[in-house]
């Protein structure tokens, strides 16, 4: 990506789409999770042969995140080699919702275009625990 001054949070999933195991789709995306402590969490997509088992980066970011503690997140970078802009997926969004909140995204290209808004505004009426 251009520009000298790169969002460190962009940065990270840009950097972690790298590792991304997309074999079949060749469509490697790479996710950053910021956390109440500033610490980022990253994760990578990863495909398998079955594609069922294929889980997002998003959710490896999240789950990563989870499994070693941290909470209160602020915001996630989601970034990948498309012209339009990639948003998460519905699992993802839930995932997001229920364990982050109405965090802020920033989504990213390999060309530097970037878009920042609130979950919300991806996932209005969002089904929760509030709802059980």
């Amino acid at each position: 990506m251009p520009g000298p001054k790169l969002d460190r949070t962009v940065a990270a999933a840009l950097a972690t789409r790298l590792n991304a195991r997309a074999d079949f789709s060749k469509f490697k995306v790479g996710a950053a999770l910021e956390d109440g402590n500033g610490i980022l969490h990253t994760g990578c997509n990863v495909e398998n042969a079955t594609y069922g088992l294929t889980i997002c980066a998003e959710r490896v970011a999240v789950f990563k995140a989870i499994s070693e503690g941290a909470k209160g997140f602020r915001r996630v970078a989601i970034v990948a080699d498309t012209d339009n802009l990639t948003p998460p997926c519905g699992a993802c969004r839930q995932i997001l919702w229920e364990f982050c909140g109405d965090v802020e995204i920033i989504l990213a290209n390999l060309q530097g275009k970037t878009e920042t808004l609130q979950l919300s505004t991806l996932f209005p009426r969002a089904f929760d625990a509030s709802f059980l």
